[in-house]
């Protein structure tokens, strides 16, 4: 028998924010999409007016230890807050060691209901993704892994020139060729990091124009409640310093933007923006060497390009890594 308890709340706690992030940070997958911070603004946002189910495991001196914070998608149906289209990397939030007797507990908690839960972007190397569809059929339940997506991944060497030197011939031309071009007929182009959440509030304007800019797909993304989210969540993970808004500017004003999240040793490239007038030039593939060059500069191994393989993305020649969608129910 698991020696750990679930329990059920029906709302995001305020009052458990430090107790979430210290879980958060024991976890094994470790990630600003777990953070209190970006759970508690997205719930706000885009589950609003919708059941929330957020189930806690503690251990047996009431200690929390796991969290899956779910809310209602349709009838029967729940899935992680985060949402598929937001978060990069979902899971449940549990202390490293403890997943296997965490899902034990609530599994057996949810014994007798219907509803299907669903998980989405699970990395490949979760214990969910690796050993609850045998925790499931152990207490009658089914759980399926499947492919959801990649992410392009790209282990950060010592130095820029090494990185350089490791790309196929192709890519390494382009690469240096772009980048001269941008040197040559913009020479007053720079490379702009804004760091602090009143600093990123205050130019979140700029990133944001940019973005709506770039094409009509990212228009429809940043609608009301995509901004209302990004205004809010950016600058409550920067004053953890876990956001960085990078702008590639010239004396005609930014001519593109990232956001990146940063956790750990990784810089993640979680969002983009270019003026399309300057496309010729291109701003973002210069930009992100920008942003990978000063990876490497302050010795961070990892560069996460985050779900999606978009093609100039594997330019960079990064590895892939999966993600799941995971859902739990009653057999078929």
């Amino acid at each position: 028998m698991t020696p750990f308890k679930a329990e059920s709340a029906d709302r995001l706690d305020p009052s458990e924010a430090a107790a979430w992030d210290a879980v958060a940070a024991a976890a094994t997958h470790r990630s600003p999409f777990l953070s209190w911070a970006w759970q508690h603004h997205w719930a706000e946002v885009f589950a609003e007016g919708r059941r929330l189910d957020v189930r806690h495991v503690r251990d047996a001196d009431g200690r929390l230890v796991a969290i899956l914070p779910l809310h209602e998608t349709g009838p029967g149906e729940l899935a992680l807050l985060g949402g598929a289209d937001v978060s990069d990397y979902l899971d449940l939030i549990v202390i490293a060691g403890h997943e296997e007797d965490a899902w034990a507990a609530l599994l057996a908690a949810r014994a007798g209901e219907r509803a299907r839960w669903t998980l989405h972007a699970v990395p490949a190397a979760s214990p969910t993704v690796r050993t609850l569809p045998t925790l499931a059929a152990g207490v009658g339940l089914a759980a399926d892994a499947t492919l959801e997506e990649r992410c392009p991944v790209l282990a950060l060497p010592s130095s820029w020139e090494t990185y350089l030197a490791s790309l196929s011939g192709k890519h390494r031309h382009e690469l240096t060729r772009k980048i001269r071009r941008f040197e040559r007929e913009a020479p007053d182009g720079r490379a702009v990091v804004v760091r602090g959440p009143d600093a990123i509030s205050a130019r979140l304007d700029d990133f944001l124009a940019l973005h709506r800019r770039s094409r009509v797909g990212k228009a429809k993304f940043m609608d009301a409640r995509m901004e209302r989210f990004f205004r809010a969540a950016l600058p409550a993970l920067a004053a953890h310093d876990g956001v960085v808004l990078w702008f590639l500017e010239t004396s005609g004003g930014p001519v593109a933007s990232f956001v990146c999240l940063e956790w750990d040793d990784t810089v993640g490239l979680y969002n983009s923006g270019f003026a399309p007038e300057a496309a010729a030039l291109s701003p973002g593939l210069v930009l992100l060497s920008h942003v990978i060059r000063d990876a490497i500069a302050r010795g961070r191994p990892r560069f996460d390009f985050l779900r999606g393989e978009e093609r100039y993305k594997l330019e960079f020649e990064p590895t892939l890594e999966d993600v799941f969608r995971v859902t739990i129910g009653p057999p078929a």
